[in-house]
């Protein structure tokens, strides 16, 4: 990681995006390289600056800060994504983690911590606004119950977790690639492939699993 970490701002209230621009161009070796009201304009300057670290507003218009996201996993851009949001509830928490956000931030907190959370995530950690760190805690108990029960759940790759966590909620396969900007033979093919690594047979085999374990996954 080069000294000086780029970063990207997305969210629709400018005098809130000039608030946080300022607190975190006063940290040295930060720069802000582009600003943006929309999710749309974000994925636009990080597909052309491809900077180290993108905060982005869940609550946009138009394309909100999980498309954003996805758009950014489907071109396989390297850049951190830390989501601001004032949602506090565990489903969105999780949701957000699936996707492979790295770091998730209450607005309520972001002036005093969007500086840890950048630094963070360019070192290639994880930041968590400390509020949450129960669903943190949850959401490893429900990964090593599955592990335990389910041994061979640690074969899949991070995709197919995350197909298998659609599936439990009971999305259709074009859902599912439509959600995950994904064509709908890849889809069938991340099926075929979880079928295979934990050895289910018959009819809807992979559906029965994935509703029996929802809760876990």
């Amino acid at each position: 990681m080069s000294n000086e970490i780029q970063i990207i701002i997305a969210d629709d209230h400018p005098i809130f995006r000039r608030g946080l621009r300022a607190m975190i161009e006063s940290e040295p070796g930060f720069t802000v390289v582009g600003e943006a009201d929309n999710g749309e304009k974000a994925l636009s300057l990080i597909t052309e600056f491809e900077p180290d670290i993108a905060v982005l507003d869940v609550d946009m218009p138009g394309q909100d800060g999980f498309e954003t996201t996805r758009a950014v996993s489907k071109l396989n851009l390297a850049t951190g994504l830390i989501f601001l949001t004032m949602h506090n509830t565990e489903s969105m928490f999780n949701a957000a983690l699936d996707l492979g956000v790295k770091g998730y931030v209450l607005k309520d907190s972001a002036l005093p911590e969007i500086i840890d959370a950048i630094r963070a995530v360019a070192d290639g950690r994880n930041y968590i606004s400390p509020p949450l760190s129960t669903f943190l805690v949850q959401r490893s108990g429900r990964s090593d119950r599955l592990v335990r029960h389910t041994p061979k759940i640690q074969e899949l790759t991070p995709a197919e977790r995350n197909i298998l966590k659609l599936i439990a909620a009971e999305k259709t396969t074009r859902q599912i690639a439509d959600e995950l900007f994904i064509s709908v033979r890849t889809v069938d093919r991340h099926r075929a492939n979880i079928i295979s690594k934990l050895a289910l047979h018959g009819g809807n085999t992979l559906v029965k699993f994935a509703l029996t374990h929802r809760s876990d996954l």
